[in-house]
């Protein structure tokens, strides 16, 4: 018997201990990620010719608490889901990774001349050979192999499909080159560094990090080399509530939208340099008030309130911890919409000024207060500007909010999920 008909049958049609970590234990969507499992198999067998493979997952990340701080070196709350990156992989004996992902052309990266390059920028293969690259550089083996990805984050959807991605090919690398010796936060590390230097993009830590951990956590970015991770336990399955992420589209791509996107950690860390520190963790809010009259003459007022919302979204997360650990839902609750209303009035990523007729974002915000004002809870979700929104809705709510919001944005664009405890994983049968 070769190893994929073994994989096969350990999946036993979805009943098995792994698959319920890692989606569930409703028996439809437990079948269906067997079929999915097998299919991507049986496409890695055609591509590649290979059957002594594994399995790996990696999931989507919510942000449940702490919006835009990590990049200023602050604390956040977020959660791995149900929604997630697959592959099956296998060394090919080459200096050579090939990556066959569902409905994009194969590409290649070689081991050789691993320097970042700007051609390759915004490029999946830019990724690989960063984290490639990087692994090499930290004393860790690499080696080429081959892989068939399929996807189920949804690109745009604040779920971090990129992050989900960049978790995988480490935990590839990690399990098939390394003994699986590298940590969960070293692998997140390694991401992130690949998306700044190699994708060419800047971007925090905490979409890798819990993409890669898993689980309920909390992630302190104060030694951003360091992020201190804790885990909280509490079950929000427990609470019948429904986590909704819904996809309302909008967004821009032009480069007064991207400017608009990036003046959210530079004015933050404006502020924090006119107080002679880089960024907004370093300082208290009762020193940026005292120095409003000056700072405000070289910053503007936006760049204040975009301060405003860090200090107060950053001590929110310790509060909302606070209250899961102590089973108080309904004060979390009450923090998730204080948390919407920071993002709205002071952090302001709800619109985009450029494009002020489009308010995506503010319109699905206010069908949710419509439905759960309270009763549940509701804030824009990741980066903002268009992408997704998060609620918190009670069982007897889900339907007519599910209804309301798919009315305006489209059939199947909401979301209900559940946080999982895996994070980036081979698929142990």
């Amino acid at each position: 018997m070769s190893k994929i008909e073994s994989l096969i049958g350990k999946i036993n049609g979805g009943d098995n201990a792994a698959f319920k970590r890692l989606y569930g234990s409703d028996s439809a969507v437990l079948k269906n990620q067997a079929i999915r499992y097998e299919a991507l198999m049986n496409d890695f067998k055609s591509t590649f010719g290979a059957e002594d493979v594994d399995l790996f997952s990696s999931p989507g990340r919510t942000e449940i608490g702490g919006n835009h701080t990590d990049h200023n070196y602050g604390r956040v709350l977020a959660g791995a889901v149900d929604l997630d990156n697959i592959a099956v992989a296998a060394k090919n004996g080459t200096n050579i990774i090939r990556i066959k992902s569902a409905g994009y052309p194969e590409f290649q990266v070689e081991l050789t001349n691993m320097k970042p390059n700007e051609d390759e920028f915004y490029t999946s293969t830019s990724i690989v050979k960063g984290i490639a690259a990087r692994m090499q550089e930290l004393g860790h083996k690499i080696g080429g192999f081959d892989a068939c990805i399929e996807g189920r984050v949804p690109k745009g959807s604040g779920l971090s499909s990129s992050a989900s991605f960049e978790v995988l090919i480490g935990a590839i690398l990690n399990n098939l080159f390394n003994d699986n010796k590298m940590s969960a936060v070293e692998n997140a590390i390694i991401g992130q560094w690949s998306e700044n230097n190699f994708f060419g993009k800047p971007c925090g830590l905490m979409d890798q990090t819990a993409c890669s951990v898993g689980g309920l956590i909390t992630i302190d970015f104060e030694d951003p080399a360091k992020p201190i991770v804790k885990e909280v336990d509490f079950d929000f399955v427990a609470t019948t509530y429904a986590l909704v992420i819904t996809d309302v589209g909008g967004g821009h791509d032009d480069a007064a939208s991207q400017e608009e996107y990036a003046s959210l950690p530079t004015e933050m860390k404006a502020v924090a340099a006119e107080l002679g520190v880089d960024v907004l963790r370093k300082v208290t809010l009762e020193q940026i008030v005292e120095k409003i009259p000056e700072i405000r003459k070289k910053t503007g007022d936006r760049a204040i309130l975009r301060a405003y919302h860090f200090q107060g979204d950053n001590q929110r997360v310790v509060d909302q911890v606070a209250a899961l650990e102590n089973n108080d839902f309904d004060a979390f609750l009450k923090m998730v919409v204080e948390s919407g209303y920071s993002s709205y009035m002071y952090n302001q990523n709800i619109f985009d000024v450029v494009h002020k007729d489009e308010q995506v974002v503010s319109l699905a915000l206010a069908l949710s207060e419509m439905v759960l004002k309270g009763k549940g809870a509701w804030r824009v979700h990741g980066g903002g500007f268009g992408g997704t929104i998060q609620a918190f809705v009670p069982q007897d709510l889900l339907d007519t909010y599910v209804k309301t919001l798919e009315h305006v944005y489209g059939e199947g664009k909401c979301h209900k999920l559940f946080i999982r405890a895996e994070g980036s994983v081979k698929v142990d049968l």
